[in-house]
């Protein structure tokens, strides 16, 4: 595939994105910090209730999620754990594996951060949106509730 030199509007797109990527990074780590919790441990959690077909996911799912070391992982859960968000379980098909789910203090923890994000989200003036909710006639915050 050939390189291109990128056009003036293709850097004025990335320069945008970047910058609503940013500005809702740092509206991540503020609300977080707020609330009790920090944005790795708020990415754990949600990245537990957000997981493709259950309600739990593995370490090593959580890590691929985070892009980050198993043993980081590991402390990680262990000082959710700490706080009574999450729990683990031996793995119920692969008995050498760790299921890490959430436990309610760890579901109200979430649903109030993810409520704070999506919220955000609907406010980085159309410059940040999920695809879907640019389709023309989607109802924006019942595809932001179904999405997020």
């Amino acid at each position: 595939m050939p390189h291109t030199a990128l056009k003036k509007r293709e850097f004025e797109t990335l320069s945008q994105f970047r910058y609503q990527l940013r500005r809702f990074l740092r509206f991540s780590e503020q609300a977080t910090r707020r609330h009790g919790i920090t944005p790795l441990q708020y990415l754990l959690l949600l990245h537990i209730k957000g997981f493709p077909g259950r309600d739990w996911a593995t370490v090593g799912e959580l890590a691929e999620r985070l892009q980050a070391q198993h043993h980081g992982v590991v402390a990680l859960i262990s000082r959710c754990e700490a706080r009574d968000w999450v729990a683990r379980e031996q793995g119920r098909t692969d008995r050498r594996e760790v299921e890490v789910h959430l436990t309610a203090r760890g579901e109200r923890m979430v649903g109030k951060m993810a409520q704070l994000h999506r919220d955000e989200l609907l406010n980085l003036e159309g410059g940040f949106l999920l695809p879907r909710l640019q389709e023309p006639g989607a109802d924006r915050e019942d595809d932001l509730t179904r999405g997020l």
